[in-house]
């Protein structure tokens, strides 16, 4: 009889140095805006000197490219995921976006508000190819709400889309009185009934 050997649970995996500087960045430029945080304020609240941040950064602009362009091509990938999942039910596939995209946005506030508020700020070729990452991501949610709903062109599809994103990317203003799991039933159902009618 073969003897069965207890593997040790893996530990979730440590995050970088660098992940952490991001994501004390990020949370600095949500609250005070991307002109109210100098990289001495991302440095003192981080813990790390002047040198040693720019060992990682070179600097602010690189730092909101850092944080925006990863976001757009993880819900492009996270949205086609989705879709791809449900080949023969388009109504599932919706259902299955928005369930993505309200996780997503109650993970990530901050990360939604810079993104509403800073992305003007991005050179013009990487904020020209977050912008390309978005609307590949809307024809996703386009196509499959032109297969559940017929009496919607592209067009409208398009209208019904960005109009669940508002709802969805509330997130950085919705205050914590409303537990998350409820937040995220409430948010489902807003999104479900904007789209689907």
């Amino acid at each position: 009889m073969e003897q069965q050997v207890d593997t040790p649970p893996t530990k979730p995996a440590r995050r970088s140095r660098r992940e952490e500087i991001l994501e004390i960045a990020v949370g600095l430029f949500a609250a005070r805006g991307y002109h109210g945080v100098s990289m001495d304020d991302i440095g003192t609240a981080a813990g790390v000197t002047g040198p040693a941040l720019y060992h990682h950064f070179a600097g602010k602009e690189a730092m909101l490219v850092a944080a925006l362009m990863p976001v757009s091509e993880g819900l492009l990938a996270g949205g086609r995921g989705q879709v791809s999942a449900h080949p023969a039910d388009p109504r599932a596939a919706v259902e299955a976006l928005v369930d993505f995209h309200v996780e997503f946005a109650l993970a990530n506030p901050a990360v939604i508000a810079l993104h509403l508020h800073e992305l003007d700020r991005l050179p013009e070729e990487p904020r020209r190819e977050i912008r390309r990452l978005q609307r590949q991501y809307v024809e996703e949610w386009v196509q499959v709400l032109t297969a559940v709903r017929a009496d919607v062109t592209g067009g409208e599809a398009r209208v019904l889309a960005h109009a669940a994103f508002g709802l969805m990317n509330s997130t950085p203003f919705l205050g914590g009185e409303v537990e998350r799991q409820r937040r995220a039933t409430l948010l489902r159902a807003a999104a479900l009934a904007a789209l689907l009618g």
